[in-house]
């Protein structure tokens, strides 16, 4: 792959089949096999439709893997009519600018890129798990520079911390995630463009960069992982809180008691597909059409009919990445 960003504009440029994604789930799934990857059904449609602010079509799944039309039509099947697909790696993030930059990307699609913390760790390093060799993180943040300007994007990240898959003893990885980080901040400041944080294990770390550095106007809490006092902080703060599925599993009351106390007010929803696949269907495949599931347990969650529910995170949606229109 070529040190410099391929123009998703440049002739000929298409949208990256489908059948061959850059990803796939089983990679970083340690049940691979055991697990069942058949597909869940779709379920009924949402009384309003809502937006998937945050998936991955890089990655592939499921004993059959659905190519990008069959993602989008079965999203609009459920009631989900946009989806935001993030490119967190540089193959991932060359891939998702090529797809949201082509004249035949579905017009309900749009992008983001950055670097993921955990890969600025690697960056930095100068290699990967597998030992092989990676471009300085300095080049890799420029490429990012350079795709997120492109056409069909509309948000930087996801960036921030995570404590979880690189040990914050480690100086070099934990400086090589806030000097990225730091680097994302300036950038969506620049271009005018929200910022979706990806936070693990690291909520005091990632609200003390931000205070810092200065929060882009519009900032969000991606696949939000805290407690009631840390959703407080962020909402004091005037930052989003993206809710996916894992809001509805059994040992996430956390969760629960966050999105309670906040409300709706500030409130989005995603699914982070393929991981996270909302009850009842945990652990199979995940796509945007399994919002409903979600979507149902933010209600009841809330206290607020679903219908009710979905307008209102729809608004909040639109408004936090300036489309799609009503």
């Amino acid at each position: 792959m070529p040190n410099a960003p391929e123009d998703p504009r440049a002739a000929g440029s298409a949208a990256p089949d489908p059948a061959a994604p850059v990803h796939h789930r089983e990679d970083l799934d340690p049940r691979r096999s055991s697990r069942d990857r058949s597909w869940p059904p779709v379920p009924e449609a949402l009384p309003a439709p809502v937006i998937d602010n945050h998936c991955h079509l890089d990655f592939a799944d499921g004993e059959e893997g659905l190519s990008i039309s069959e993602h989008v039509a079965r999203a609009a099947e459920a009631g989900i009519t946009a989806q935001i697909t993030i490119g967190s790696d540089r193959e991932a993030a060359l891939w998702t600018a090529r797809l949201v930059g082509a004249e035949d990307c579905p017009p309900s699609l749009r992008g983001g890129v950055a670097v993921h913390p955990n890969e600025a760790a690697l960056h930095a390093r100068g290699h990967d798990h597998e030992g092989r060799e990676l471009i300085g993180l300095d080049e890799a943040l420029a490429e990012i520079d350079s795709l997120v300007r492109g056409p069909g994007m509309v948000v930087v990240g996801e960036t921030g911390l995570d404590w979880f898959r690189t040990s914050r003893k480690d100086e070099q990885a934990r400086s090589a995630q806030i000097d990225a980080f730091r680097h994302h901040i300036a950038l969506a400041k620049e271009t005018g463009l929200p910022m979706q944080i990806h936070d693990r294990d690291a909520h005091a770390d990632v609200l003390e960069v931000l205070d810092a550095d200065g929060a882009p106007e519009r900032t969000v809490l991606h696949c939000f992982s805290g407690d009631v006092e840390f959703a407080r902080e962020c909402v004091a703060r005037g930052f989003y809180l993206s809710f996916a599925g894992n809001v509805t599993f059994k040992n996430a009351q956390n969760l629960r008691d966050a999105l309670a106390d906040v409300g709706l007010g500030r409130v989005m929803v995603e699914t982070d597909a393929p991981f996270l696949t909302p009850v009842p269907y945990r652990g199979r495949p995940n796509s945007s059409y399994l919002i409903p599931h979600t979507m149902a347990t933010i209600a009841e969650v809330t206290g607020t009919d679903l219908g009710a529910a979905c307008e209102r995170i729809a608004a909040t949606t639109r408004e936090v990445y300036g489309w799609p229109a009503a």
